[in-house]
């Protein structure tokens, strides 16, 4: 069984208000980040591109990857370190051909063994898996438990994302069962003391969680 670092995968606000850029790289500056992914819902082609340069920016500043929600395209176009496609977006083999064998591209797997099983052997970069909380960023698809990711990391080396309504204060379940990143939205963007903060509280909460397991 490998041993994975739990890692934050933060994936931004629904919309992004006009100082996004400067609240990412507070963000990013406060603790250990995996990968940001931009998913803008609603948005034409050219504030998606706007948007991706400028957090592009920031994370090349900060040696964090980014990835675009859906559009493997716009990835393409905008030169980010990869893409994310859901189930109902183009097929995995489609965005790999288009974003290029040395981009990352990211599968949701909702809460299915064979749909993972699937990614993972044609080459996904990793596997997402949710939700596993209640979530009001967007409607779930499904509900995956803790069971699966224990299942998941005992057995396959192709790492695991799970999404889904996940704070500081629920996380511990995941990182002890082996997750390899937290995708996290409002958990970080809506936390009180501010989205810093809840990096900084969230490394010290895998952290706890990865000493205690």
């Amino acid at each position: 069984m490998r041993q994975p670092v739990t890692r934050l995968y933060l994936i931004t606000p629904p919309q992004l208000p006009g100082e996004f850029a400067h609240i990412l790289a507070s963000a990013l500056t406060a603790g250990d980040v995996g990968c940001v992914q931009l998913r803008l819902k609603d948005t034409d082609d050219d504030q998606i591109l706007a948007a991706a340069a400028d957090l592009s920016e920031v994370c090349g500043y900060a040696s964090v990857p980014l990835v675009l929600n859906d559009r493997p395209d716009l990835a393409k176009a905008a030169g980010v370190a990869g893409v994310h496609v859901g189930q109902d977006d183009v097929p995995y083999a489609q965005a790999r051909a288009t974003v290029g064998d040395s981009a990352i591209v990211g599968v949701t797997c909702h809460d299915s063994r064979h749909l993972a099983a699937v990614a993972a052997q044609a080459g996904a970069d990793y596997v997402a898996f949710g939700a596993f909380f209640d979530t009001a960023t967007k409607a779930a698809k499904s509900h995956a438990d803790v069971g699966l990711i224990e299942w998941w990391s005992g057995l396959v080396e192709v790492p695991c994302v799970a999404i889904g309504g996940i704070t500081v204060e629920n996380c511990q379940p995941l990182v002890r069962a082996g997750v390899d990143f937290l995708a996290v939205s409002s958990g970080v963007w809506e936390y009180g003391p501010g989205p810093a903060q809840a990096v900084q509280d969230f490394n010290q909460a895998i952290a706890a969680d990865l000493a205690e397991g």
